[in-house]
């Protein structure tokens, strides 16, 4: 099955992936695609295409705020919405974390990861034996 509205319209208009706050059908057929799709459920009926709904105006996706022109970002984990006025400092941020990230994994790889932290932490807390 070809997937049309969900998510070829919204790629051929030069969109990165859609966020839904509700449910979308067809989702074995979008996990096969390269367009995310994210969405709260799955259901087997079709959208109503003619319901109420705003564009352009402030909206609450789980208790996260997200703007008009916000960068929302995600994996199949969970998303983060980012002002457009903090992408920089967030990419920046993000950017540093992945590096130390990278290093870490290369250590741990490599047998040279010091984690005698976890052991400290461990024996404090009266967990011996792990």
């Amino acid at each position: 099955m070809i997937v049309f509205d969900t998510a070829t319209h919204p790629a051929q208009r030069g969109l990165g992936g859609i966020v839904i706050f509700g449910a979308i059908r067809d989702s074995a057929e979008l996990s096969a695609g390269n367009f995310p799709v994210f969405a709260t459920g799955v259901t087997h009926r079709g959208p109503i295409k003619d319901g109420p709904g705003e564009v352009h105006v402030p909206i609450s996706i789980a208790g996260m705020i997200i703007n008009p022109g916000d960068l929302v970002c995600g994996d199949p984990d969970g998303r983060l919405s980012v002002g457009i006025d903090d992408v920089e400092a967030v990419h920046a941020a993000a950017t540093k974390k992945h590096a130390a990230e990278t290093k870490q994994m290369a250590n741990i790889m490599a047998g040279a990861n010091d984690r005698t932290w976890v052991d400290a932490s461990l024996s404090r807390l009266g967990c011996e034996g792990l």
